[in-house]
């Protein structure tokens, strides 16, 4: 009786699982009080299929195949998330500001701006992050990786955003434009700045005296006045600026250089 509960207790993964391995390996699922565990990595499923689809990781199998476009996914889950990419559905979105989402994970990684929670940092400098991403990425400033290269000019980047802004200076590539005037811009921030000479919008006030501006940068420069910053140094006699125009404008005086300007 007892050797017969113990063979119950040994289940040999579907056909699909045993096509992955050679025939003198045998690939077992332990079932233990109702859970499935990879004898691979020790991950436990409260399900079969959810631990045959997860063999499909150390298989590579990609049974699953987008009908729009053809792209393969290991998991019927991962297909499905894909193919609002498609349909621009968005089922999750944020009770406070109503942000709308085609993934859960990123309605999650939303809702930490509200809540303002940081549960990711880093364990050189102790500095946190609402999302992984956020980490990795800053993690590179430790480790000097430059993962992402250009193969115009070599130049090396550490994040791919900063890649892609890049590459369109070799291509003169100008995906956002503007839905009034249709001027075409390399970056969406650009695109952003732009909008607003149409809408004379002025969202960033000075908490001082109250003076609006249409750019946050233009704010952080009026602010200088009430502060009294000067965070440009020439180097040569070591006058100090508030506003990087004046401090070039300085410093053509020691190298006898000629400033111009520009209409934007």
């Amino acid at each position: 009786m007892e050797a017969s509960l113990r063979a119950n207790e040994t289940l040999l993964v579907n056909d699909l699982c045993a096509e992955a391995f050679s025939a003198d390996t045998k690939v077992q699922i332990r079932k233990d009080n109702k859970r499935f565990t990879c004898h691979i990595c020790g991950l436990v499923c409260l399900h079969k299929g959810q631990l045959n689809e997860h063999i499909h990781t150390h298989t590579n199998k990609k049974p699953y195949s987008c009908d729009a476009c053809g792209k393969e996914f290991s998991r019927d889950r991962y297909l499905k998330s894909h193919f609002r990419t498609h349909t621009n559905e968005k089922p999750y979105s944020c009770d406070v500001c109503g942000k709308e989402f085609p993934r859960k994970a990123h309605l999650i990684d939303h809702y930490r701006i509200h809540t303002n929670e940081k549960p990711y940092s880093c364990d050189v400098c102790g500095k946190e992050f609402s999302r992984k991403l956020y980490l990795r990425s800053h993690f590179r400033i430790h480790t000097k990786e430059k993962p992402y290269s250009c193969d115009v000019c070599n130049k090396e980047f550490s994040l791919k955003c900063q890649f892609n802004v890049h590459y369109r200076t070799h291509t003169n590539e100008k995906p956002y434009f503007c839905d009034i005037c249709n001027k075409g811009f390399s970056q969406k921030c650009n695109l952003a700045k732009h909008y607003q000479t149409h809408t004379n919008e002025k969202s960033f006030s000075c908490n001082v005296c109250v003076k609006a501006f249409s750019l946050k940068c233009h704010l952080n420069k009026h602010f200088r006045i009430h502060t009294n910053e000067k965070s440009y140094s020439c180097d040569v006699c070591k006058k100090e600026f508030s506003q990087k125009r004046y401090f070039l404008t300085h410093r053509a005086t020691h190298t006898n250089e000629k400033q111009f300007s520009s209409d934007v």
